[in-house]
């Protein structure tokens, strides 16, 4: 009967002892799949923050262009003005140099 009773208390140490291994097993495979699940909610998370960034520099990129385009139309259209008025007053100058050309070929 001891060595009944021995060997049931064996029995039950090893169930014991499956049951732990089990739970060990059970735990980690629930561990894992949870740090899998964090892991794509944190990549997923990523491509939104990259996503935002990438959109806010390409606003950012085209707010610039669109400034610098005004700038450069503006500074464009103010050497037109110049070279325009430079232009005319240079009309009336070589105007007066045919004149006066013409006038000395006549008299000569």
């Amino acid at each position: 009967m001891a060595k009944e009773k021995i060997l049931s208390e064996i029995k039950e140490a090893e169930d014991n002892a499956r049951k732990m291994v089990d739970d060990g097993i059970k735990r980690k495979n629930d561990r894992i799949a949870s740090a899998r699940a964090e892991a794509r909610e944190i990549i997923k998370q990523a491509e939104v923050d990259a996503q935002k960034s990438a959109q806010s520099a390409m606003k950012s990129a085209e707010e610039s262009i669109t400034s610098d385009k005004s700038k450069i139309v503006e500074d464009g259209e103010s050497e037109a003005k110049s070279i325009a008025s430079s232009a005319s007053s240079k009309v009336d100058e070589a105007v007066t140099l045919i004149v006066n050309e013409f006038e000395r070929a006549i008299h000569a």
